[in-house]
């Protein structure tokens, strides 16, 4: 039986932003965005710490010596909603800055408030 891929919603700059990124980066991220609409986890996946569970997941892409990260969430059955897509620029660990952790909780309440509109 094949199952339905679930739309990306972009929410807040995240598709803009994600646009900025190298060629190789943009691709290696859409590949594991299309794996997790068809329900499965691409090897560059991971849940992302301090969310509770794994519905706040990160994709993590590596080139010419930097990180990139898209982070989004599978909370909601009906899409993926794609809520920040940045640079890793911190030498202080592999932990994500505070501003970037701040401006995810942001848009995922954002996201929740579109999966209400979209319920209606």
């Amino acid at each position: 039986m094949m199952v339905a891929e679930r739309p990306v919603v972009w929410v807040g700059s995240s598709r803009r932003d994600l646009r900025e990124f190298p060629r190789e980066v943009r691709r290696d991220i859409g590949r594991a965005l299309y794996a997790a609409q068809e329900g499965e986890a691409d090897p560059a996946t991971k849940p992302m710490r301090g969310f509770g569970g794994g519905s706040i997941v990160e994709i993590i892409a590596h080139h010419r010596g930097d990180t990139w990260r898209t982070v989004y969430t599978v909370r909601f059955e009906e899409a993926i909603y794609v809520l920040h897509a940045f640079q890793k620029k911190s030498k202080s660990g592999i932990s994500t800055p505070t501003r970037d952790i701040e401006l995810i909780r942001q848009r995922l309440a954002e996201a929740e408030r579109l999966h209400r509109e979209r319920q209606n």
